[in-house]
């Protein structure tokens, strides 16, 4: 089950990409779509590990399934990860417009 404190769909991507095993998952995603076994195999996790997070990655909308034969393979949705990226750059924007301003205690 994935805890959302925000509920924006940006921060959750930001905040489930925090995971070193969800971060490596999303790298092999990019370079195309891959299965489970693949993951398994390119990571170095295990078959639930690999399963446990991709079924987060997909509740956030980061990655999406496609059943094929007996086999399902996963895509990384692009727009999602435009939409972190997007979030953290207004953040660096907001923390270089108030660098200088400083609240009193």
């Amino acid at each position: 089950m994935v805890i959302s404190v925000s509920g924006d769909a940006p921060v959750e991507v930001v905040r489930l990409l925090a995971d070193p095993a969800r971060a490596a998952i999303v790298d092999v995603l990019a370079a195309g779509p891959a299965c489970t076994c693949h993951l398994v195999e390119d990571l170095g996790l295990t078959q639930p590990n690999v399963s446990n997070h991709l079924r987060a990655l997909r509740h956030a909308g980061v990655v999406s399934a496609e059943p094929h034969g007996r086999y399902t393979y996963y895509h990384l949705n692009a727009d999602a990860l435009d939409a972190a990226a997007a979030h953290l750059s207004a953040l660096a924007a907001r923390a270089r417009a108030a660098a200088d301003s400083r609240r009193e205690c």
